[in-house]
């Protein structure tokens, strides 16, 4: 399997993570995730180190990613945000501030096909328009990593 593809499975992994953890938050999250990678059988847990690298960061980073979200969710209330379609900005949003290996457009063409795959039709403008009003504000080529 291609990097590229392993890091898209690592993604849609994160995102089932994050989505149920934003449902039910657990008092211990290494258990948590020793279960929930048990139960991704299709490969062994090394395979899913990026995912556990996105759903670390996310988690740890979370008060500065859904300030940015609230400020750039325009004509939305945050509460209203569909959870899935919030999972998708938080990744997306952590990844382009804190992973700089990652050029900001891979993580928002990234978000776009998740939520082609785990949400409705509609999100995929929604999140298009919240990150792209991110990538703006970054102050770096959305085109490259600076991490080389």
């Amino acid at each position: 399997m291609s990097q590229f593809n392993q890091r898209r499975e690592c993604r849609g992994a994160a995102l089932q993570y994050l989505y149920s953890w934003s449902l039910n938050q657990p008092g211990d999250i290494a258990e948590d995730l020793r279960l929930f990678f048990t139960h991704l059988e299709e490969h062994p847990r090394d395979h899913y180190a990026f995912a556990e690298e996105l759903i670390h960061g996310t988690i740890a980073n979370l008060p500065e990613i859904d300030s940015h979200i609230k400020a750039l969710a325009h004509n939305w209330e945050f509460e209203r945000i569909a959870k899935i379609d919030l999972g998708i900005l938080r990744l997306a949003i952590f990844e382009m501030l804190h992973r700089k290996d990652i050029p900001p457009v891979v993580s928002i063409n990234e978000a776009i096909d998740l939520s082609k795959q785990f949400s409705t039709t509609d999100s995929k403008r929604f999140i298009n328009g919240v990150l792209d009003r991110m990538k703006d504000k970054l102050g770096r080529d959305a085109r490259k990593s600076t991490a080389e």
